[in-house]
């Protein structure tokens, strides 16, 4: 959304995000154009949000619902759309226990259908647009608006002489990283000098090293934490596979940047997203457990051929994927939930048309959009853009 929001604000529309507040970045800044507002916490950004626009009155309100809706509906007349990145089922439990897990659940699949019955959507894979209909969405209101792909960082690092894995991502229940230390222990045997790098922080980490522990492979596992991006670039260009254990993925940008360096992934069929980001058998292998996981990582790491092939293939499908294209088709969406608003805004055929240019390619004059951003995958909201700087 940082990007989709870059990309509008470049075209002169004044665009704000509102996400919740961190210890690492300030309360409010601008960023390539889009003046981010930091505000509340993991559950207090909700009212927070509410209570945003309702002082600002946006023209278009966007709203990012990863489980818990923001409900801008209720407190706007404006033009809504809603962004739902994968459906957190089976994460509800796994983060919030069985007790708020279902509350969770039905705040997700019972609640926010009817809060925007009548609202546009966007996802970002078939996988997902496929479960929102299975929550009563209309197919005619979800619109698909593909991920773009950042320019991979160009490092020197070689292809590590050892076999490597790597995992990359939050450290979170939810993201399985047990099953990539336990196919390090299960190869063990056939490969003394495997290893795997975990990179990412979060609240699970302690547990996954005393999991490290136990399964008796914690000489043979780097917990890296956080890394800048050509550390993490670096991490990526030495290693042999990803794997991608992942309960759900929305779509799987890690597997993107994996592939910008020829590495193959390997994931779950049931994730959702990797159906998409993964070409399987081409650009990587899905698969249905952890048993099937292990055996398509051996096959990868025993046939330098087959891993070759699929590195290769994996760099032609990462470079298909661009920004451009998905910020014009967003702009898309927001034209039509603006034509055919009754909201009492005036009107509307000013901001319609700039809307339609940005489509299409043109763009001119200035108008407001408000962008409510999620906390991401039920954590704490994580920094957006504080890693580089920018001017309105």
């Amino acid at each position: 959304m940082q990007r989709i929001a870059e990309g509008l604000a470049a075209t002169g529309l004044r665009v704000t995000l509102l996400c919740a507040a961190h210890g690492r970045a300030p309360a409010e800044e601008t960023i390539n154009g889009v003046h981010i507002v930091r505000r509340g916490g993991r559950l207090s950004i909700y009212p927070r949000a509410m209570a945003f626009v309702r002082k600002h009155k946006p023209r278009l309100v966007v709203d990012i619902q990863n489980g818990i809706p923001f409900c801008s509906t209720l407190v706007t007349r404006a033009p809504v759309t809603n962004v739902v990145f994968h459906v957190h089922k089976e994460q509800w439990p796994i983060v919030f226990g069985p007790v708020g897990g279902r509350i969770g659940w039905w705040l997700e699949s019972f609640l926010a259908p009817k809060i925007y019955r009548r609202t546009p959507y966007v996802t970002i894979s078939d996988a997902t647009g496929r479960e929102l209909a299975g929550l009563g969405v209309e197919a005619e209101r979800v619109t698909l608006v593909p991920v773009g792909t950042e320019p991979i960082v160009q490092v020197d690092t070689p292809r590590s002489p050892s076999p490597r894995l790597i995992t990359l991502g939050r450290l979170v229940p939810h993201k399985q990283v047990e099953h990539s230390l336990e196919i390090l222990a299960r190869l063990s045997d056939r490969w003394p000098d495997l290893t795997l790098s975990v990179v990412g922080e979060g609240w699970w980490e302690d547990s996954l090293r005393a999991e490290a522990e136990r399964l008796g492979v914690a000489d043979r596992v780097e917990f890296t934490g956080f890394l800048d991006e050509t550390a993490k670039h670096e991490q990526l260009a030495a290693a042999w596979v990803f794997v991608c254990p992942s309960v759900k993925e929305g779509w799987g940008m890690v597997v993107i940047e994996a592939g910008g360096h020829g590495v193959p992934t390997v994931g779950y069929h049931s994730s959702g997203g990797l159906q998409e980001s993964v070409v399987d058998g081409v650009s990587g292998v899905l698969v249905d457990d952890l048993d099937q996981m292990t055996d398509a990582v051996a096959r990868l790491l025993e046939d330098d051929e087959a891993r070759r092939a699929m590195g290769e293939a994996a760099v032609r499908h990462a470079a298909t994927f661009e920004w451009s294209a998905s910020v014009r088709t967003f702009a898309g969406v927001l034209a039509r939930s603006a034509r055919g608003s009754k909201a009492g805004h005036g009107d509307a055929a000013d901001l319609v048309d700039l809307l339609e240019r940005i489509e299409h390619g043109r763009d001119d004059a200035t108008h407001t959009l408000a962008v409510p951003l999620g906390v991401d995958d039920l954590a704490p909201a994580l920094p957006l853009g504080a890693a580089s700087s920018g001017s309105a």
